[in-house]
C-alpha cells in the first residue's frame, strides 16, 4: 500500500532527555500562563499536548507512568484537588498509546482531528471530578482551551519533531 502523505525524510530516534525537556517547558507554560488568566479558560493545557503528543510519538517512553506523575506535579502546583490532573492525563494517555498507530498513519494536519477529542477528554474528566466535589460549572468557554491546543498541533508538532530530522545531505554511496 502506497502512502500520498509520507515523508520522505526519515527521522532519528528521539532521546529521552528531550522528552523530559519538552514536558518540563510544557510545565513552564502551563504556570505562565496561569498567572494571567484565574480560571484558565482559553489557554491550553501545555503539559496535555505535550504528553498526548509523545504518548502517540514514542509510546515506550511516555505513557501512564509519567502521565501519572506529571499530573500529581500539575495539581502539586495548580493547588488543584489532588488528583484531578493525575486522573485525566492517566486516562488520555492510555487511550493516545491505544490509538497511536492509527494516529499516526494521518498527515500532521488531520493528527490535530485525531487528537482533539482526547484534549477534550482531558477538561471533560477535569470537570467530572471537580463537580463531583461540588465545584460550580465554569461555562462552555471552559472547553475553549483543546481547540486552540488542536490548531497548535501542526507547529507543535514540527517543532518537537526537528531535532530528529536528519541532514538533507545526500551521499551517493548510501541507498538510503
Amino acid at each position: 500500500m502506497h502512502s500520498t502523505h509520507s515523508s520522505a525524510r526519515i527521522l532519528l530516534p528521539v532521546r529521552p532527555g528531550f522528552i523530559v525537556f519538552t514536558v518540563f517547558v510544557a510545565f513552564l507554560l502551563n504556570f505562565f500562563f496561569s498567572n494571567f488568566s484565574d480560571p484558565r479558560l482559553w489557554i491550553p493545557d501545555w503539559v496535555a499536548l505535550v504528553l498526548v503528543f509523545w504518548s502517540i510519538r514514542e509510546p515506550q517512553y511516555v505513557g501512564m507512568g509519567s502521565a501519572f506523575v506529571s499530573g500529581l506535579v500539575m495539581d502539586v502546583a495548580d493547588a488543584s484537588l489532588m488528583g484531578q490532573h493525575a486522573l485525566a492525563y492517566v486516562v488520555v494517555c492510555y487511550a493516545s498509546v491505544t490509538l497511536s498507530k492509527r494516529v499516526l498513519r494521518f498527515p500532521l494536519k488531520w493528527q490535530a482531528l485525531q487528537a482533539l477529542p482526547l484534549l477534550i477528554a482531558v477538561q471533560v474528566v477535569q470537570l467530572c471530578v471537580r463537580l463531583s466535589f461540588g465545584v460550580s460549572f465554569p461555562g462552555f468557554g471552559y472547553f475553549v482551551g483543546p481547540f486552540l491546543g488542536a490548531a497548535l498541533w501542526f507547529p507543535l508538532a514540527h517543532l518537537l519533531l526537528l531535532p530528529q530530522y536528519q541532514p538533507v545531505e545526500r551521499d551517493e554511496n548510501r541507498p538510503i
